[in-house]
């Protein structure tokens, strides 16, 4: 495009420039005709061929058992309390605790064309197998959760860095003018946030506008989301035009501060949100079908149901990148099956089982699975032997995880990798948190390798200096 014949900055010296003449300028930036700044957040084309144009991750908190959900172990049973020969009474996070091999308390059985093996506490998403790309190999580097988090989330097991949907907005932008690129939804049952809380949805050192915007699980979903009753919707727009043009004049002898950058955008995403976000958030028109699809009409599952729905309306309206945690804190108010793995897994699954099984139909019946990836995984796996107490539990597990993926160009009804006999390791063709990363950014287009942000004088990516794309699942 040609450079424009005036800029906002000329526009605003006219003399009588005021209210309406701000407007004017804000809609014409808006057109692209004025280039005082860039949309940090439009749309921007991938690097290659792109078979997913958005993401819908299913973060697993608290660290779900491999050997209790997707990977059938039946030498558990056969080894049932024996020792487990040469195991390390650290890798879990309770060395005192160290029982014996302890069989899955849940039948499995074979589901879908592919025959997959499932465990029972997923009747509805075993309907499913034959859309799912199952990864039985996964390893990570720490058995705590903060770190544990942090690496699947931003790539290394320390706060302060770009999570990966940071990292997909600032090399994609926005499908949407109206709402966030990157929004996030925690557990609603006073479960409170995942170890580490926001530092998961953190831009890190990218500029803020990338940051994941969290929904509030109670009352409004984001802050000052209405405008007051008392103020006029031309009066609002004149106080952001006259802020905008403040901001835009003290961004100019400051080029290089992209905090600055962000904050305006912000000011200017929140008014059009006012507007677009209470209709995408609103579930009432949606059909009684769709509701109970996703199982809005069962009480243990209501909640999560919900946050599913959402996310469809979501990426159906241009939204990038969309994570929903299951479980909050650590223990028996997440994955963390620590005791009582049978209560606690039953619990969980029964609450996300059908409404990411509906995500999943849903998507499928619109024709938006073929360009949404869907992500589920947690932070690490656990152990095969049991953690003893008075209703025994697993500890955690960093050398071995269980992730599928669906949509987005992956291949259905698909294993790769395999752990162990017992489930305690990754065994064949292994699979890292940074393989991970480079294939999802693989399925959405970019390279991973020249994904990159100078930051400190090092040029960052999201995979660090590692990563192979997963190529066996790729459809």
């Amino acid at each position: 495009m040609n450079a424009p014949l005036f800029s906002r900055r000329s526009l605003l010296s006219r003399a009588g420039a005021g209210a309406g003449l701000l407007g004017l300028a804000s809609l014409l930036q808006e057109e692209q005709l004025l280039a005082d700044l860039p949309d940090p957040l439009s749309p921007r084309r991938p690097q290659g061929p792109a078979r997913a144009k958005r993401v819908i991750w299913i973060c697993v908190n608290g660290g779900p058992s491999q050997v209790d959900t997707w990977d059938y172990k039946p030498a558990l049973e056969k080894h049932d309390g024996q020792e487990l020969e040469g195991f390390d009474k650290f890798t879990g996070f309770f060395a005192n605790s160290v029982g014996g091999i302890m069989k899955s308390p849940f039948a499995f059985r074979p589901r879908g064309q592919c025959g997959k093996m499932v465990s029972e506490i997923f009747p509805h998403l075993g309907g499913h197998v034959d859309k799912m790309a199952f990864i039985h190999s996964g390893h990570t580097e720490s058995n705590n959760h903060s770190p544990a988090l942090f690496m699947m989330n931003c790539g290394l097991p320390r706060m302060g860095l770009p999570c990966a949907g940071s990292w997909v907005t600032y090399g994609l932008g926005s499908e949407s003018r109206d709402l966030p690129a990157f929004v996030v939804m925690s557990d609603p049952l006073d479960r409170g946030l995942p170890k580490g809380n926001a530092s998961n949805w953190s831009a890190g050192f990218l500029p803020g506008v990338y940051q994941g915007t969290w929904l509030k699980p109670k009352g409004d979903p984001i802050d000052n989301l209405f405008r007051p009753t008392d103020q006029p919707a031309a009066a609002q727009r004149g106080e952001l035009d006259l802020l905008a043009r403040l901001n835009r004049e003290h961004l100019e002898s400051r080029p290089h501060e992209t905090d600055l950058t962000a904050r305006i955008e912000s000011y200017e995403l929140a008014y059009r949100m006012q507007s677009a976000a209470p209709e995408a958030l609103d579930l009432s028109k949606e059909p009684e079908g769709s509701k109970k699809l996703y199982g809005l009409d069962q009480k243990h599952c209501q909640h999560f149901a919900t946050q599913c729905l959402t996310a469809r309306r979501l990426v159906e309206r241009g939204v990038r990148f969309v994570q929903i945690y299951s479980g909050g804190m650590e223990n028996q108010r997440s994955w963390d099956g620590h005791s009582d793995i049978k209560g606690n897994h039953s619990q969980f699954a029964g609450e996300t089982d059908q409404p990411v099984a509906g995500l999943l139909e849903d998507l499928h019946q619109r024709g938006m699975l073929d360009d949404t990836l869907v992500v589920w995984c947690g932070e690490f796996g656990r152990l095969p032997v049991a953690q003893k107490g008075k209703t025994p539990g697993r500890d955690h597990n960093p050398h071995c995880f269980t992730a599928w993926l669906a949509g987005g160009g992956v291949k259905g009804g698909v294993s790769h990798g395999e752990s162990d006999e017992l489930g305690h390791k990754a065994a064949l063709d292994t699979v890292s948190v940074h393989d991970l990363h480079a294939t999802i950014l693989h399925l959405l287009g970019i390279d991973h390798e020249k994904l990159t942000y100078t930051y400190s004088g090092r040029r960052y990516r999201l995979t660090d200096v590692a990563g192979e794309v997963i190529r066996p699942v790729l459809a």
